[in-house]
């Protein structure tokens, strides 16, 4: 440290003038007797008495009287600042009024031209006791709030880090207890007016709060929905983020539900229009095909006399016999189609019947093989040798084994050529009827049941929960797996009709 040399000494009276300033009690002890030799000015506000009323002062006059306070105890902390130089304490002194007053003291041996002494300094800690108290209070409600509510609050940084979770909310979003929490979107995916947002999409419309929904998804598939609101707080330049939640899973899943059986509705009403208008289309179609082949045999009939009276030469009337039966097979196989589409949906008010798997599965195949003859896939068909008899509804488990190929077909074709093969097997088991479907697809990523309808551009809209509404209605059971050898297997089973029946 410099010392300007020019600069006046300090006297010891500048010494006594700043220890009579100083705000900082000071009580000088004899090292021997611990007598009161001199109190500064603070020290004689604080205790209410004089430097003359101090002097003949003991430690039992001053001192708190609890026992921790004893006089023999003063004079040991005195003692020890003579012995090694220096001594703290929390010391209780006791004002001239009775106040007991909470003291921090530091005693320092220092040495007088009068002898040896002990210089006592202390401040007043009855406002920092306080306050730590109220701050140890204030951690208990805390921590008893984080342990014991249900509410999930989450404290984040500007980053979007957790600083601060509830027990219950460590619980929702996954977390593991006691251990750092990270970035919140390594839990969950947050929602803002139905659409996902990143972190900072979601900080700038806290200004200062905004609703908010966090979707915590579970390795089986399911969710939890929290909903609530992040706040903006700023306090001494810090910017923290207060986020107030509550599970509203229920509801998220009840609305799911709902939206589900609109579909359903929605569809079952498309699929009786559908079907009207086969049978509609069926009836009208039937007429013009009859005459169309009724004109093709007439044809065929003409030009075979034209070539017996050698009006046609013979290699035209044969290039006509060839088109004209090629035309009469089309047109044959455009009946059988009417006829196929006509028996498919011309029983729809027949909701309640006995029905041989096998027959419902021969209905369906040459919709099935008109499907996987383009895409390349072959279709291999495994029945049981006798009837499979089940009571349901025909139609629409015919359209559940439908629905079961075309979703394979369409998997498929994007394998190579060596694995488009598609089997269908029907079986008894237990006192049900089974019927699965096999592809060699790429397998099964997620539960296919929960997926609402098509998500395919041209797809006639069933889709796999509709097939599962079908089939449990009926008190049966529908299920996807994946197969050992690659792809996956699509199936139901119904109760076999009674013997009667």
């Amino acid at each position: 440290m410099h010392v300007d040399p020019q600069a006046p000494e300090i006297t010891a009276n500048d010494f006594v003038a700043m220890m009579r300033a100083t705000k900082l009690c000071v009580l000088i002890h004899d090292a021997d007797t611990k007598n009161i030799l001199w109190a500064n000015p603070a020290a004689c506000e604080m205790l209410g008495w004089s430097v003359t009323e101090l002097r003949p002062l003991k430690a039992n006059h001053m001192s708190s009287s609890a026992q921790q306070y004893d006089r023999v105890i003063g004079r040991a902390w005195l003692q020890e600042a003579v012995d090694k130089g220096a001594s703290r304490i929390e010391w209780h002194y006791r004002s001239k009024s009775g106040r007991v007053i909470p003291t921090d003291a530091v005693a320092v041996r220092v040495e007088l031209d009068r002898g040896t002494a002990v210089m006592v300094q202390f401040r007043d800690i009855e406002r920092e006791q306080q306050i730590e108290r109220e701050l140890r209070l204030t951690t208990s409600y805390i921590d008893a709030l984080a342990r014991h509510t249900s509410t999930i609050a989450l404290m984040l940084d500007s980053a979007g880090t957790l600083r601060f979770a509830t027990d219950t909310a460590v619980a929702r979003i996954g977390a593991t207890p006691n251990e750092p929490l990270g970035p919140l979107t390594d839990y969950g995916r947050l929602w803002l007016e139905g659409r996902t947002v990143t972190w900072d999409e979601a900080l700038a419309r806290a200004n200062p709060s905004t609703a908010i929904q966090l979707e915590v998804a579970h390795d089986d598939g399911t969710s939890v929905w929290l909903e609530g609101s992040l706040e903006s707080v700023q306090d001494a330049g810090d910017h923290a983020l207060l986020m107030i939640l509550h599970d509203v899973s229920d509801r998220v899943q009840g609305e799911v539900r709902r939206e589900r059986e609109l579909h359903r509705e929605n569809y079952l009403a498309r699929y009786n229009a559908m079907g009207d208008m086969a049978m509609a289309i069926a009836h009208e179609l039937g007429q013009p095909l009859a005459a169309a082949g009724n004109f093709l045999a007439g044809v065929r009939a003409r030009s075979r006399s034209l070539a017996e009276a050698g009006t046609v030469p013979p290699e035209a009337a044969s290039q006509l016999s060839f088109g004209v039966d090629r035309a009469v097979g089309q047109i044959e196989r455009a009946s059988t189609i009417v006829d196929a589409v006509r028996e498919f949906v011309g029983h729809l008010e027949q909701v309640d019947q006995v029905v041989d798997l096998g027959d419902v599965l021969d209905q369906c195949l040459h919709f099935v093989r008109l499907r996987a003859v383009p895409a390349g896939v072959t279709v291999t068909v495994h029945p049981h040798p006798e009837p499979v008899l089940v009571r349901c509804e025909r139609v629409l488990t015919g359209q559940v084994l439908l629905n079961f190929c075309v979703n394979a077909i369409d998997e498929m074709t994007s394998c190579q050529q060596q694995r488009r093969e598609l089997t269908i097997t029907t079986r008894l088991d237990d006192g049900f009827g089974v019927l699965t479907v096999d592809d060699r697809g790429r397998g099964l990523q997620h539960d296919p049941f929960e997926e609402s309808f098509t998500s395919k551009a041209h797809g006639s809209g069933i889709g796999l929960a509709l097939s599962y509404r079908v089939i449990t209605r009926q008190h049966g059971r529908i299920w996807a797996e994946p197969r050992d050898e690659g792809g996956s297997r699509f199936g139901f089973a119904l109760p076999l009709a009674d013997d009667e029946e």
